[in-house]
C-alpha cells in the first residue's frame, strides 16, 4: 500500500503528482492492468515470446 505524508505548505497537485510517481514506480498500475481480465497460456506465452523478440531486437543494435 503506497502512501505518502502531505506537508503543511505543500499543495494538493503537488502531493497527487508525488502519490502518482510513488505508485508508477511500486508497479501497482501494471499490475491492475495486468489482471484486468484473464489471459489464456498460450495468449501468455506469445506476448512473452513477442516481448523476448523486442528486447533483443533492442539490443543488438545497441
Amino acid at each position: 500500500m503506497s502512501e505518502i505524508i502531505i506537508h503543511e505548505d505543500e499543495n494538493f497537485e503537488r502531493a497527487l503528482k508525488r502519490f502518482k510517481k510513488k505508485c508508477e514506480k511500486a508497479g501497482i498500475l501494471a499490475d491492475l492492468r495486468k489482471h484486468r481480465h484473464y489471459e489464456k497460456p498460450s495468449e501468455r506465452r506469445k506476448r512473452k515470446m513477442n516481448a523476448a523478440i523486442r528486447k533483443n531486437r533492442r539490443t543488438r543494435h545497441v
